[in-house]
């Protein structure tokens, strides 16, 4: 990532069958859907609404606005992200190297870390039930 950026741009991917659960940050968020569908939920005031998205849809994500990610579909979803450089820096932290088209469950040990470089960067994390209440277990 460059010095001076003033964005990051990255790719990423929700396998089929897998969430991303209600969360929020300081970072605003855009995706763009390059393939697959996939259900995106925002939060506004105490407003819950899924929203399904597709190929070639455009989804902008304001700063400290609750939302997640349920790919209900048996295909996974590609998308471009263009977010803050210091979210982007939060990913290369909590990121790990996996094998293409595999899906392991994170180890408890990187269940920790998550939750701590998470309340570093100022994030929001649903609780299991807050999950529950929107459909993602």
């Amino acid at each position: 990532m460059e010095k001076d950026a003033t964005y990051c741009v990255m790719k990423g991917s929700i396998p089929a069958g897998y969430s991303v659960p209600l969360h929020s940050h300081p970072d605003e968020e855009s995706f763009y859907i390059l393939s697959g569908t996939v259900e995106a939920m925002v939060q506004k005031n105490n407003n819950r609404k899924w929203v399904t998205v597709g190929e070639g849809d455009f989804v902008h994500i304001p700063a400290d606005v609750r939302h997640a990610w349920r790919n209900s579909s048996n295909q996974p979803v590609d998308g471009i992200i263009v977010t803050t450089p210091r979210l982007g820096k939060f990913f290369q932290e909590i990121g790990r190297p996996v094998v293409a088209g595999e899906h392991p469950e994170p180890t408890p040990g990187q269940l920790q870390n998550f939750m701590k470089v998470a309340a570093r960067y100022n994030h929001w994390l649903a609780s299991p039930d807050e999950n529950a209440s929107i459909g993602i277990f």
